[in-house]
C-alpha cells in the first residue's frame, strides 16, 4: 500500500483537505469530507502538498488559471480520461457533459461522464465545476451547487478584471 499524506488549506470557500502520495495529488476534500482522508499522515511540508497548497492559494487570489501538479489518480480508464479532460476547459468558461464526452471520443456518453465527474477526486484542479447541463444550467457537483456557483463566479469575476 502506498503511503499517503494530508494537509489542510484554509481557503475562501472553507477548509480543504489535500491528500497526496509521493506520486502526486490524490484528493481535494471539502470540509464535510475531511474524514475521507483515511489514515493519511499529516505532512504539510510534503512536496506535492506544499505545491498544491501554493497553487490553490494563487488560484483563489486570481493569480493562477491553470494548475501544474503531479496527479496520482485512482479510477477506471474511463474515469481518468473524463477527469483529465476537465483540465482542458478554459478558466472562466463552461462546457456541457456532452461536449466533455466528445472530447474523450465517447460521443453520447454524457451520463457516464456525469457519473465520472461526480467521483472526481481532485475538484478545482480538475475543474468539474466548469461542466454544466446542455442548456447551461448548473447540475450536480460533489461540493454542492452553491459551491459550484461560487467557483464559477470567482473565475468569471477574475476574468473580467484581466480584460
Amino acid at each position: 500500500m502506498t503511503d499517503t499524506f494530508q494537509a489542510q488549506l484554509d481557503s475562501p470557500i472553507g477548509v480543504l483537505t489535500l491528500v497526496a502520495s509521493d506520486e502526486g495529488l490524490r484528493k481535494i476534500l471539502w470540509e464535510d469530507q475531511a474524514e475521507q482522508a483515511g489514515g493519511a499522515t499529516v505532512a504539510a511540508s510534503h512536496r506535492v502538498l506544499a505545491a498544491a497548497s501554493a497553487q490553490l492559494t494563487e488560484y483563489f487570489a486570481g493569480d493562477r488559471a491553470e494548475f501544474d501538479l503531479p496527479l496520482d489518480l485512482i479510477g477506471t480508464d474511463f474515469q481518468k480520461a473524463a477527469w483529465l479532460a476537465l483540465a482542458d476547459v478554459p478558466y472562466g468558461e463552461t462546457r456541457s457533459y456532452g461536449e466533455q464526452a466528445e472530447c474523450i471520443g465517447r460521443t453520447g456518453a454524457f451520463r457516464a461522464v456525469g457519473a465520472a465527474n461526480g467521483k472526481n477526486p481532485i475538484p478545482i484542479v480538475l475543474p468539474c465545476h466548469r461542466i454544466v447541463g446542455a442548456d447551461g444550467s448548473l447540475t450536480g457537483f460533489a461540493g454542492g451547487l452553491e459551491m459550484k456557483q461560487r467557483l464559477l463566479a470567482l473565475e468569471q469575476a477574475q476574468q473580467s478584471f484581466d480584460i
